[in-house]
């Protein structure tokens, strides 16, 4: 998903400081105003790349995301770019930084980058964390393209045995995303006269498939609608609208993205995956289940769609417009 933030000039210019200086060790980095723009740029205390974390630990709060370009190899590619989103931050500040990080990478020049990270702790932000950070990449490089291909075998085998078909989709040459088949006939059915009314769509934590929600209510309003979403979990939402507009019935096709900051959540990795899986989902709705979709609307709580809110947003209301009145003839 593109958010639509590029990086400032003051960015661009301190980065360009920070590859032809080895005397400083990390830039951080956060949003404003719709930009990336630099916070501090913390010098190199030492030599050791162990040495200098500790340097950024005090810039990591507790509740609020933020990125980090730092410095760790001797040769090029020398920079890792780090994505901290915390569970405690805002829900749509988590949304923000998990669309813009593949962004943060692009605008400044992914050759400069070796590795890019997503965190959630300080703790992995520190000597242990990358310690176990490179223990994970040394257990994947192993790998022959035989043992990949078998897992991916594996895999296949497993999603057979649970009788859910999925679609890959292709959204780019290094990103795809699976979709349940029955989840995209769901969808095409939204589209049909006569057919559902809804469909909604959730991701699965453990296989990262976006799969159909059981349960197939049939809301008669779009108060009925806001109450039967999930106020839990984030949801996907289809809605066939069918009221009546200046004397004529019309039933447009609505998307509803919701993404609830409730207590006791899921993890979050699973949240992070919702407003970047929704590309998916919208490609999916206009290139497989043929929808056309009249109006789409992204807020955190379930509550916040209200009938009027949706009303409004279909038929604004055109503004008074005054015309030119010409001014009277003097008497004679």
């Amino acid at each position: 998903m593109q958010s639509g933030i590029s990086a400032s000039e003051e960015l661009q210019a301190q980065f360009n400081s920070l590859l032809s200086s080895t005397s400083d060790f990390a830039l951080v980095i956060t949003i404003e105003r719709e930009a990336l723009v630099p916070v501090a740029t913390l010098p190199a205390k030492s030599s050791s790349f162990v040495d200098n974390l500790p340097s950024i630990q005090e810039h990591l709060k507790p509740n609020a995301a933020l990125y980090m370009i730092i410095r760790r190899y001797d040769t090029a590619p020398r920079f890792v770019a780090v994505t901290y989103v915390p569970d405690a931050a805002p829900v749509r500040q988590k949304m923000l930084f998990a669309s813009t990080r593949l962004t943060l990478a692009r605008e400044l020049g992914t050759e400069h980058f070796r590795e890019t990270i997503f965190t959630t702790t300080t703790e992995e932000l520190s000597e242990a964390g990358f310690k176990k950070l490179d223990a994970h990449n040394q257990l994947e490089a192993p790998l022959t393209k035989v043992e990949r291909t078998l897992g991916e075998v594996k895999r296949a085998e497993q999603e057979a045995g649970a009788g859910t078909a999925t679609k890959e989709i292709h959204l780019s040459k290094s990103l795809t995303m699976p979709v349940a088949e029955d989840a995209i006939a769901a969808m095409r059915d939204v589209g049909q006269d006569g057919g559902r009314l809804v469909t909604m769509l959730k991701i699965n934590g453990e296989t990262e498939v976006v799969e159909l929600v059981a349960e197939s209510p049939k809301p008669a309003s779009i108060g009925e609608l806001s109450r039967a979403i999930s106020s839990t979990e984030p949801r996907f939402t289809f809605y066939r609208f069918t009221h009546t507009h200046d004397g004529r019935e019309e039933s447009p096709v609505l998307f509803f993205y919701t993404c609830p900051a409730a207590e006791g959540s899921k993890s979050i990795k699973k949240r992070m995956m919702y407003p970047l899986m929704k590309r998916a989902v919208l490609t999916i709705a206009a290139t497989e289940a043929g929808l056309t979709l009249a109006k789409k609307f992204e807020v955190e709580e379930p509550s916040e769609i209200t009938e009027q809110m949706v009303l409004d947003d279909l038929h604004p209301k055109a503004a008074a417009r005054q015309g030119f009145s010409r001014p009277k003839r003097p008497g004679r």
